[in-house]
């Protein structure tokens, strides 16, 4: 596609910016749903791997693309529509820890699900940020991040 064709879309590069960053929060939130229902019933630690794997797997596919995104983000005020994607994925987490809530030694609150997804995003943003390659251990550990913080009071 062309430039002046893009531009035909969008009136300027921090609307492409702010449709990039919608399209990325929607699909991050789709992923997750989508996730979540085929882990249904299944212990907290079997449904968190396949969120940690998938989420590891997103930021390494496109590692510059996801911190230049993320660091657009922190830029641009959030329009209704992110805010609303944004509100879905903590939705969907704290779907997941109220199914697991009897696994869980801290209180299920809107900010345990907050905590949760700034844990996994600085971990794996952080060792994007580093080059890191290796999902398989970027994986493990965001998953002993996540469990430690959620079973411990």
């Amino acid at each position: 596609m062309s430039v002046g064709s893009l531009y035909q879309y969008f009136p300027d590069k921090a609307a492409i910016f702010a449709e990039l960053i919608r399209q990325a929060e929607t699909g991050l939130g789709d992923m997750l749903g989508k996730l979540l229902a085929e882990t249904a019933g299944q212990s907290l630690e079997d449904c968190l791997k396949p969120l940690v794997k998938a989420g590891v797997a997103q930021q390494m596919a496109r590692p510059q693309l996801g911190r230049i995104l993320d660091n657009l983000e922190a830029t641009f005020p959030a329009d209704a529509y992110l805010k609303a994607a944004e509100e879905r994925i903590l939705r969907l987490i704290m779907q997941l820890l109220n199914e697991h809530e009897e696994g869980i030694a801290r209180p299920v609150t809107p900010a345990t699900a907050l905590d949760v997804l700034s844990i996994v995003k600085g971990i794996v943003d952080g060792a994007s940020f580093a080059g890191e390659t290796n999902a398989a251990a970027l994986e493990r550990r965001v998953m002993f991040a996540v469990l430690g913080y959620l079973k411990q009071p």
